[in-house]
């Protein structure tokens, strides 16, 4: 056989077609990855549907996951993205909620993998992925029917671009009944040196000081960290103004909220982190910072049937 020196490489994508991502389910059917043809990639554990990865192209990790977090489903993943739902921290004086453990159930309870689908069908850029997730009364343990004994289900996205990372829940009432929640997406943000941190889109916000008796507050201007930060704002300018994080005065995340009213800014700083036995490193809180969009100063009411929708999209 004749050897040409021009002859045609082997096709490495079908042609005519862009490339696309690549989606696999790892560790013994308990996480979901995905990498974009550029490199980007998230990783989401099934267990609370928690975003526990997301990197740039060069490998660069984009969230905050301590050392110590338990991805083995024993206890709520510390980092990341985890899920609050039905109730914020906890709730005595909520009838409905009031035996839940803090922050619920969603963070703690097996996700299904609804599956995903690439740019060709989300309409996003020609390179992107979004993943789906699915939680309903019938995978709950015994002890969370008993808690909640309301029929729901909660759909979760998980969209991936090059320069963003969108997550999206719809809550639907299946019930007969109405029932109240709250909804909260727990995004811990990796930060090089939390002391040159600065958060603006909150000025002239009015905001719950957890730290300080849970005193109602107004922001007067751009938000830094210098202790234990435990605030509940909600954004003067609403949810589709951007929440800029900023590090050494350059912008490093910026987030946009859909129908999710309120933010919550968290640091442990030293003392708390120490007291935290899944804070691994202790000096972690440097960093990392928290910037929560969720629907939590109040209720969220669902009639029978009736659905709540809310989302955010963190650009870098």
């Amino acid at each position: 056989m004749v050897d040409r020196p021009n002859k045609p490489a082997a096709l490495a994508t079908t042609p005519g077609l862009p490339p696309q991502a690549q989606v696999n389910i790892t560790h013994d059917n308990s996480r979901v990855n995905a990498v974009l043809p550029s490199g980007e990639s998230i990783e989401v554990l099934l267990y609370g549907a928690t975003v526990t990865s997301w990197k740039d192209r060069a490998g660069n990790e984009r969230l905050w996951l301590s050392d110590a977090a338990k991805l083995d489903g024993s206890k709520a993943v510390r980092g990341g993205i985890p899920l609050v739902f039905p109730v914020f921290g906890t709730a005595p004086d909520h009838a409905a909620t009031s035996k839940l453990p803090q922050h619920g159930f969603a963070r703690t309870s097996i996700w299904e993998f609804m599956g995903s689908s690439t740019s060709e069908s989300t309409g996003k850029s020609d390179n992107s992925v979004k993943l789906d997730f699915g939680l309903s009364q019938s995978n709950l343990t015994d002890e969370s029917k008993k808690l909640w004994p309301h029929p729901f289900s909660l759909q979760y996205s998980v969209t991936l671009t090059p320069d963003s990372l969108g997550t999206g829940m719809v809550i639907t009432n299946q019930g007969d009944q109405p029932f109240e929640a709250q909804l909260l997406m727990h995004t811990y943000l990796r930060v090089k040196d939390i002391t040159k941190v600065s958060v603006t889109g909150l000025e002239e916000s009015d905001y719950v000081d957890k730290v300080d008796a849970a005193k109602t507050k107004k922001q007067s201007g751009t938000v830094t960290i210098s202790g234990e930060t435990d605030r509940v704002y909600t954004p003067a300018k609403g949810p589709s103004h951007p929440v800029v994080v900023s590090e050494g005065g350059a912008a490093t995340f910026t987030v946009v909220r859909d129908n999710l009213d309120d933010v919550v800014v968290w640091n442990p700083w030293i003392e708390k982190a120490a007291g935290m036995g899944d804070f691994e490193p202790k000096d972690g809180y440097k960093n990392m910072i928290c910037i929560e969009a969720g629907a939590v100063k109040g209720w969220q009411k669902l009639e029978a049937g009736d659905a709540f929708e809310g989302a955010q999209v963190i650009s870098v």
